[in-house]
């Protein structure tokens, strides 16, 4: 069952649901608070999404949270969605903030059968949705008169001035401590989802992950090489322009001379596992100089190196 207003959220949500081919059924709730209006509401959900019509004028003053439970006490035992979508969550995170300091939001289900599978979408696209779908919908007049409404005229504007994804990273205050940011989640669940026997992706912040078959692992981006520049236990100074330092990528052969760096690595008995952190020194796709082992012809006096002793 699908709990709808008449707005593009829940509309969007019963078209979706019975698109995906779910025996959907809708409900409405008639609070009698607009006059006319709600009663267009309510004969808008019963002759376009086929609703059962509820009428529960509110008793003690029409506080969102007394609407919300007259909602909710309809059809119990039975399992409702309602058309919730991210939008709303920023602002419920906004709202919790502002009033307790706490940065709690909706859940995407309750112990009562109330289930929100929108959560993660934007209310943008449930309007985009609605457009796509030739699905007429009602917007509620009285909505700005609310504290939501304030929050969503003024607040999340004015956040948005000041970093336009402040609404992505307000929803991050819902992560669990210690989880990845949400960002670079995806950046690794794309790499061990792909096919490729080698894959790099950029976590941003001067670190790639990569993947080679079986093995993954962190490196930093490549970073120009025009002032003195530290990667891990070296120390490099340049003597030549256009120079850049990456970490070693299986199949990087020295300029000119058509080595391995792998085998220039086994050569001077370097550790695998101190392989992927020993700097490079390229010139455009050209490995010039391996600092400590061995420079390409002409690149000898490129670049000054110099290694920290292992404590």
């Amino acid at each position: 069952m699908c709990l709808v207003s008449g707005g593009p959220d829940s509309t969007c949500l019963w078209h979706a649901l019975g698109a995906l081919g779910y025996r959907v059924s809708a409900l409405h709730v008639n609070h009698k608070l607009r006059g006319a209006e709600s009663e267009d509401d309510a004969r808008f959900c019963r002759e376009l999404l086929g609703a059962e019509i509820f009428e529960a004028p509110p008793v003690d003053g029409g506080a969102e949270a007394e609407l919300r439970d007259l909602r909710y006490s309809f059809a119990p035992g039975r399992l409702r969605a309602t058309g919730h979508t991210a939008s709303d969550q920023v602002e419920t995170i906004l709202y919790r903030l502002a009033t307790s300091g706490t940065p709690t939001g909706i859940r995407v289900s309750r112990e009562d059968g109330v289930v929100r599978p929108l959560l993660t979408v934007w209310r943008a696209e449930t309007e985009a949705y609605c457009h796509a779908e030739g699905l007429p919908f009602r917007l509620d007049s009285s909505n700005d008169e609310t504290v939501r409404g304030l929050i969503r005229r003024e607040v999340v504007p004015g956040l948005r001035r000041i970093h336009p994804a402040a609404e992505e990273n307000v929803l991050r205050a819902l992560e669990p401590s210690g989880r990845l940011a949400r960002p670079i989640e995806n950046a690794l669940l794309e790499l061990l989802a792909s096919r490729e026997g080698s894959k790099r992706v950029d976590l941003g912040g001067g670190r790639v992950a990569v993947r080679e078959y079986e093995s993954v692992w962190l490196e930093h981006s490549p970073k120009r090489l025009d002032r003195e520049v530290r990667w891990g236990r070296w120390t490099l100074r340049p003597r030549r322009r256009g120079l850049h330092v990456r970490s070693w990528r299986a199949g990087d052969r020295l300029a000119n001379r058509n080595l391995k760096v792998q085998d220039l690595f086994v050569d001077a008995k370097v550790p695998r596992s101190e392989r992927e952190a020993w700097p490079l020194v390229v010139r455009g796709e050209e490995v010039v100089y391996v600092p400590g082992i061995a420079a390409a012809p002409g690149w000898e006096d490129a670049v000054e190196g110099e290694q920290e002793c292992a404590t």
